[in-house]
């Protein structure tokens, strides 16, 4: 809603998700810009949905969400 303070969102998503299609975070980061709220956004180009049969991907997935949580749960 106008004038309501959000924490910084943290929005991830897969280009190939075939199961949440990244329209859906796409829309939401696009929400977020017309508020004038401030968010992170990541979409991951390959894989699929969790990038799970990628050990790498899903590796580095978890770490970005690890380190969001740090800096949050820190700040």
């Amino acid at each position: 809603k106008p004038g309501v303070t959000y924490p910084e969102a943290y929005i991830t998503t897969n280009t190939r998700d075939d199961r949440v299609h990244p329209g859906h975070a796409r829309k939401f980061a696009a929400r977020l810009e017309a508020l004038g709220v401030p968010y992170l956004y990541y979409e991951q180009t390959l894989g699929g949905h969790s990038n799970d049969s990628d050990p790498d991907l899903n590796a580095r997935r978890w770490a970005r969400h690890y380190v969001y949580l740090a800096q949050r749960l820190m700040d």
